[in-house]
């Protein structure tokens, strides 16, 4: 059996993960979005009048959509490495990566509403 894993140091690994951001931003149209959005996101979270915290939290849960939006496009790119065919199962698995960003988003703005009550 073929051994696919590549030797493991923590400039290899760390170059791994480069390389996956630079294909997703080329490639994946939600995460350039995202990343686009964070760019003028997280400047806007320094200046508002919130405590630490609550920034923190409203930068953690925009990484979480981030997060599941790459694992997402993971999970499609390997469905679609193996099979080119209409099946339910891999409908499925990318339904499911789908709903995993939207828990993610629906989290994130849950946080904004409720920081906004705080400080309403």
């Amino acid at each position: 059996m073929i051994n696919n894993k590549p030797k493991y140091t923590i400039f290899k690994n760390a170059s791994y993960a480069w390389d996956g951001l630079i294909h997703a931003i080329k490639t994946e149209t939600s995460f350039k979005i995202e990343l686009a959005i964070a760019i003028l996101f997280f400047p806007l979270v320094y200046f508002l009048p919130f405590e630490l915290i609550y920034k923190l939290v409203l930068i953690i849960t925009y990484f979480i959509i981030m997060i599941a939006e790459l694992l997402n496009s993971s999970v499609e790119n390997v469905v679609d490495l193996v099979t080119t065919d209409i099946h339910p199962l891999a409908k499925a698995a990318k339904d499911i990566g789908a709903t995993a960003v939207l828990f993610s988003v629906i989290l994130h703005l849950l946080c904004w509403v409720l920081i906004g009550i705080v400080y309403i």
